[in-house]
């Protein structure tokens, strides 16, 4: 019984710690939040031909997985470390089909009208990517950031070519809110500053 309770003790003692922060061979910080991972690289590289290079980042994904084994669907909050502003990049990345930009991605919170962005209008492409998708809006992006802290989930639905009906996947906002702070706390923490 002495050693059950020991072992027990320990593992209650030892779960905190499981939640901070720890330096990933990558080169960079991690933290898990709930159902989001949140990153912060060593290193700035200014003048980054993509985010990676200037940002701190946290995302969840889809259940379901493409060939690379990564989530065919993600949620991206991106903290510029550079001016501390804040952007939301949705990923498409499914092994088949791709999204059909002649039709709007929708996020839907419960109790709210769904949220349609029409690529052009309301998203964008930027850096050298092709299926990763941000919000053009100021105001719209920081109304969406907002309700992401306040609700535990979102569905998000992408419109795919051939497809009538949009794929539609639950997505987890758990952990957005500690994803925030920890890009907050770790965003200037590099050696050259």
């Amino acid at each position: 019984m002495r050693k059950a309770s020991g072992l027990v003790a320990f593992l209650l003692l030892s779960v905190p710690a499981a939640a901070e922060p720890f330096h990933h061979p990558f080169g960079e910080w991690r933290e898990y939040h709930r159902d989001w991972l949140a990153a912060c690289p060593d290193n700035i590289v200014e003048g980054s031909p993509d985010f990676y290079g200037y940002s701190c980042f946290a995302s969840t994904g889809s259940q379901e997985v493409n060939g690379a084994n990564l989530p065919a669907y993600k949620l991206t909050l991106i903290r510029n470390r550079l001016d501390g502003t804040l952007d939301l990049a949705i990923t498409v990345a499914p092994d088949k089909g791709e999204y059909d930009a002649s039709r709007p991605i929708t996020l839907q919170f419960s109790g709210q009208q769904p949220v349609a962005l029409a690529m052009g209008t309301d998203i964008e492409t930027r850096f050298n990517t092709v299926n990763q998708f941000f919000i053009v809006d100021p105001d719209r992006l920081a109304g969406l950031i907002d309700t992401m802290t306040e609700r535990n989930a979102v569905t998000l639905s992408v419109p795919l070519v051939g497809q009538e009906q949009p794929v539609s996947t639950w997505l987890s906002l758990r952990g957005v809110l500690a994803s925030l702070d920890f890009m907050d706390t770790y965003s200037r923490r590099v050696a050259q500053y």
